[in-house]
């Protein structure tokens, strides 16, 4: 039996996040869940369903998920971006789309939204390295929005930048980083049904800290490939430059995939802890993309993955 749960109001309005957590094992194996009327990026009228592709794992709490963080635009501490992105102004919002598209052009994201159907995921998400959290997102396929926008033939990789706001992202202003932060993935990973554009989380508008309003997830590589705060996408004939492997490319691959085969440079990644369990919590062993094997892998068949990481 498929559970439904129709309402005007935020399901923090309504129920805690605890209760929320405990209804969605209700809906496991539900189908899309749409969005009725939307004025501009806020959530409105939830049909909430969860998605075919949602981990049975408990989630993490809310505090967890907003207060343990990377987002360096506001700071290099896991505190720092709820301490400051308050500053940030995330609406109205539009996402630039050019390169190798039928319609370039500059998409305002509550017309995105109108169009979007949108599902709860709840992923076993990589946060950071040898860190992970369950986290019930909202959102929908990228490859959706990609294809609204109509990708020509020539394209075979997908570029992402972040916004540059200094005046509001104040860590911008130090030279932390070569600003815009930019990520990218293979067209045949962007149009993954598991590749998402995430605009919630538990029922809610993305927070802030969280890469607000609109930001992508893409649950079989480490975190820093889910770029935040997405002002632009280009389809590229070109593998794109990004952040993190233009800086250290030893330390950080272009793919970027969950392989507890390959160490970092100054870590190990076999084991993991659950953000949330403490220092002392037991470790457990990596799983290899992050335990969505069967759903991608046949995306890198006869790749070194290794040489390619």
């Amino acid at each position: 039996m498929v559970y439904r749960f129709k309402t005007d109001l935020r399901w923090s309005d309504v129920t805690s996040h605890e209760t929320f957590v405990n209804r969605r094992q209700l809906i496991a194996g539900a189908g899309a869940a749409a969005f009725g009327s939307i004025a501009g990026p806020a959530l409105a009228k939830i049909d909430a369903a969860k998605s075919r592709y949602s981990t049975d794992m408990e989630p993490n709490s809310f505090e967890d998920i907003t207060t343990y963080n990377n987002f360096y635009e506001f700071g290099t501490g896991k505190s720092d971006p709820s301490d400051y992105a308050d500053a940030l102004t995330v609406d109205p919002w539009a996402i630039k789309i050019d390169g190798l598209v039928d319609k370039p052009g500059r998409y305002d994201l509550a017309a995105i939204l109108k169009g979007a159907n949108l599902e709860e995921r709840i992923y076993r998400h990589r946060c950071v390295e040898t860190w992970a959290m369950v986290i019930p997102w909202i959102g929908f396929e990228l490859g959706s929005l990609l294809e609204r926008a109509g990708v020509q033939s020539g394209a075979k990789f997908v570029a992402f930048e972040t916004l540059e706001r200094p005046s509001e992202m104040h860590a911008q202003k130090r030279s932390l980083l070569d600003w815009p932060y930019r990520e990218g993935l293979r067209l045949d990973e962007a149009m993954h049904p598991l590749a998402i554009l995430a605009t919630g989380l538990y029922g809610e508008e993305l927070p802030k800290q969280n890469g607000a309003p609109i930001r992508l997830v893409v649950p079989w590589k480490y975190g820093y490939k889910s770029i935040k705060s997405i002002v632009r996408i280009t389809l590229m004939d070109k593998q794109p430059k990004t952040t993190w492997n233009e800086i250290g490319p030893d330390e950080y691959g272009f793919y970027s995939n969950v392989n507890p085969e390959v160490s970092h440079p100054r870590w190990s990644q076999a084991t993991e802890r659950k953000v949330g369990g403490g220092l002392f919590a037991r470790r457990k062993p990596t799983l290899k993309f992050n335990g969505y094997g069967e759903e991608v892998s046949s995306l890198y068949a006869g790749m070194d993955l290794a040489k390619n990481h």
